[in-house]
């Protein structure tokens, strides 16, 4: 396996700390008066999502983490797991709802999604930033009231609710931003 000493730390960079894959968050280069320079890292666990702070000295080594990032399409999800494919070697991939977080409630058919895979298993998989849904339940709409900014919940084609503009009614397609939960637009305008 490559190795990487402290000079090349950088934000981003991925290594193995016991075990487990770590991106680094933070580093911090640190010379005291006296002694040896060391640097001062703030590491995130790719598999628990823990922030870990670390202390090198200067010139330590670190073993490089063979954690890759692909564009992968979701293809469904049995109950238990959800299923990717990569569209170029056709390679499965399955995942379950810890590894998505609240990804999973926007997910739809062959939607694209960017998945973290470390040694072929998936540690962390990001949905689409921009989904089109489909309406299938909101109160009934209400036109002329758009001036006072109201909201109402909609329950879209994959179950998860967001707030959207009165004016909105059920079988509407929505553009939602999937990293805020929001509504963005009509889709279908």
């Amino acid at each position: 396996m490559a190795q990487v000493d402290t000079s090349q730390f950088k934000g981003g960079l991925k290594i193995i700390l016991d075990g487990d894959p770590f991106t680094i968050v933070e580093n911090e280069f640190v010379k005291p008066g006296k002694g040896q320079g060391f640097s001062r890292v703030k590491l995130r666990n790719l598999r628990t999502n823990r922030v870990v702070e670390r202390t090198f000295k200067s010139g330590e080594n670190a073993e490089l983490a063979d954690v890759h990032e692909t564009s992968m399409q979701f293809l469904f999800f049995d109950g238990e797991f959800y299923h990717f494919m990569d569209p170029k070697s056709f390679e499965q991939v399955q995942a379950n709802e810890a590894v998505l977080g609240d990804g999973a409630k926007w997910l739809k058919g062959e939607d694209r999604c960017e998945v973290t895979l470390w040694e072929g298993v998936p540690l962390q998989i990001d949905a689409p930033d921009f989904v089109d849904l489909t309406v299938t339940e909101t109160d009934p709409g209400v036109r002329g009231d758009t001036s006072n900014g109201g909201s109402k919940p909609a329950t879209l084609e994959t179950g998860a609710v967001v707030r959207v503009p009165l004016f909105i009614e059920e079988g509407e397609v929505l553009r939602i931003d999937t990293r805020k939960g929001e509504y963005v637009t009509r889709a279908n305008s």
